[in-house]
């Protein structure tokens, strides 16, 4: 195996270039799970193998020390289960079952730390087309992960975080690729970049996204801990999904980015909150932050009314979208403020029609506001978000707030163009940033309204209600465009004389 330094790119293309062994065969919203699923065990495997290399040289051919030492080991693969062990069977029938096989098997030796992630992923599946074409497939999946270039031992990746990364590059590519289904697992990497970086997560912390999806944006707050305070890990991180396999993803994102402290629930987190306490209420967190799906219909707007952990205390929510129901939930799960502790904050992605919408919207709107909760409003530009073009907002929350007023930033003009994505720069988002930490008004950007001036406004959120950014057309010289119109039909008389010349020189003229 080769020995030469690993380089993220080189990693990046070979996972990426893996994607064409089921390309033209199969949908990529199926063969994203397949072929993230098949890095982790790659990645698990070369761990195995080098820690095997290195209890051999220690204890030579003592099969049972060593084996009594993997077993010591925080991850265990069953004999037989190793990635290396499905390569070298894979010309044999049966691809499908054997990698089904070994998945239940590392599931099942490792207890509640996987438990269940491999459920909704099977490789042994008609999906793939009939017995010859999916073996096939899968022959060639293996081979890709065998390449010497994705080599994930940790004696050549050292503490790079290429695997974490690779993970975040295909799952980000599979989002750009998979239409309108990608904002269900993937937030873009600049939007986590800014909430973490405005909510401020800090030591100590118990941070939550309701809506995780694969994870990305609850590990930019741990990372945002890490950088800011020496590469501390005194914090830890819970979440819910809805989707089966996007949970799935979740919970192998967070162990190949080495976030042992997780704690990452799968379930429908309007319906059935998982995440309770010991006497069955909701658990309360520091920082609560999610880019739930947008105006979702039929989140569970038939039970709402009755629900018993008091969420919808503000209102109910319209039954087609749900919008409202996830901020209402995130509310009551911020840490109340005391007199020792400012309380939980909050920051959560919506579509702008949350921000004027009447009914019971405006109602529940309304409470939030008239309870000093809402903190800050950041318009965003359009196209920022994989799925769909249209423009969203981040609202924040705070449940200890110094003043009675709610700042408004118009960040809708600036970003950079992309091909089919626009994106925030780190200018942009520093911008903001220091925008919000200065929480005063910044002509045809910002505005620090007071909670009298949007109660004037019928509680009405819209930001072009509070930032102008009404550019004026400059005054034009009517006499100076008639002169420089005068020039220029002489200037062309001159030019018709000079070609009419030319033409009679060749015998055109008349």
């Amino acid at each position: 195996m080769p020995t030469t330094p690993i380089n993220q790119d080189d990693i990046n293309k070979t996972v990426w270039s893996a994607c064409d062994t089921f390309r033209g065969t199969v949908d990529p919203s199926i063969y994203k799970d397949f072929v993230l699923t098949m890095l982790f065990l790659k990645y698990i495997s070369d761990v195995r193998q080098d820690k095997v290399e290195e209890l051999t040289a220690q204890f030579g051919d003592n099969q049972a020390m060593i084996e009594a030492m993997l077993a010591s080991q925080s991850f265990k693969i069953p004999t037989g289960s190793t990635f290396w062990d499905l390569y070298e069977h894979r010309f044999e029938a049966g691809n499908g079952s054997r990698i089904d096989q070994a998945l239940h098997a590392i599931e099942e030796e490792n207890g509640t730390k996987l438990k269940g992630v491999f459920q909704d992923i099977s490789f042994n599946t008609d999906k793939l087309g009939d017995e010859k074409q999916k073996n096939d497939i899968l022959r060639h999946l293996l081979e890709d992960f065998g390449k010497p270039t994705l080599n994930l031992r940790p004696s050549r990746v050292g503490s790079l975080d290429v695997i974490g990364n690779a993970y975040e590059f295909l799952i980000k590519h599979f989002a750009a690729s998979s239409g309108k289904s990608a904002g269900e697992f993937y937030t873009p990497p600049e939007v986590s970049d800014l909430l973490s970086i405005i909510l401020e997560p800090q030591q100590g912390d118990e941070i939550c996204d309701p809506a995780c999806g694969s994870g990305s944006l609850l590990m930019k707050c741990g990372k945002q801990i890490q950088k800011n305070f020496g590469g501390s890990k005194q914090y830890a991180l819970f979440g819910q999904e809805a989707i089966g396999s996007t949970w799935s993803l979740a919970k192998m994102n967070m162990f190949l980015h080495g976030e042992d402290n997780h704690r990452i629930e799968w379930g429908d987190t309007i319906r059935n909150p998982k995440l309770q306490d010991a006497n069955g209420g909701l658990l309360h967190f520091d920082v609560v932050t999610a880019n739930p799906p947008f105006s979702l219909d039929k989140w569970g707007h038939e039970d709402a009314e009755s629900d018993h952990f008091g969420r919808f205390r503000r209102g109910v929510p319209p039954k087609t979208k749900g919008d409202y129901a996830f901020i209402s939930h995130m509310i009551e799960t911020l840490k109340p403020a005391t007199p020792t502790s400012k309380g939980g904050r909050m920051g959560v992605v919506v579509p702008h029609g949350v921000l004027f919408r009447a009914s019971s919207e405006g109602k529940i709107r309304k409470q939030l506001i008239d309870e000093n909760l809402l903190d800050t409003v950041i318009g965003l530009p359009e196209k920022l978000f994989f799925g769909t073009g249209i423009p969203a907002a981040i609202l924040l929350f705070k449940k200890h707030k110094t003043d009675n007023k709610v700042l408004f930033i118009d960040a809708s003009r600036e970003f950079k163009s992309g091909k089919n994505q626009n994106v925030l720069t780190s200018d942009n988002i520093q911008k903001i940033v220091d925008t919000y930490k200065a929480r005063q008004s910044v002509d045809k950007y910002a505005y620090l309204a007071t909670l009298e001036e949007i109660a004037e406004n019928d509680y009405n959120l819209n930001i072009p209600r509070y930032v102008d950014t009404f550019e004026e057309e400059a005054e034009i010289d009517l006499m100076a465009v008639r002169s420089e119109r005068l020039a220029l039909q002489t200037e062309l008389a001159d030019l018709e004389l000079e070609m009419a010349g030319y033409l009679k020189e060749l015998g055109y003229g008349a």
